[in-house]
């Protein structure tokens, strides 16, 4: 195909009539990217809300378990006369 068959056929192309767009199109793709949005807000809110939960609960039971204490031993050694 030469060089002047590509610029008719394209030519062609971009001549053509537009294909026929619903009227209604936009709205709904506005009303559903909307409700989209909304969605992905609230699922965020919610994995933030949780989070936060989370590191309160870590905290209360850090607070409650000292974990960073050394525990008092079970055993004593035996005690002798020096």
């Amino acid at each position: 195909m030469s060089r002047a068959d590509r610029e008719a056929a394209a030519r062609r192309v971009m001549d053509r009539t537009p294909p026929k767009v619903p009227p209604d199109l936009c709205p709904d793709a506005v009303r559903r990217g909307t409700r989209i949005l909304h969605r992905r807000r609230a699922v965020r809110r919610l994995l933030w809300l949780l989070l936060c939960v989370a590191a309160l609960a870590f905290a209360v039971w850090a607070l409650a378990a000292e974990p960073w204490v050394e525990p008092p031993s079970e055993t004593t050694p035996p005690l002798t006369d020096w």
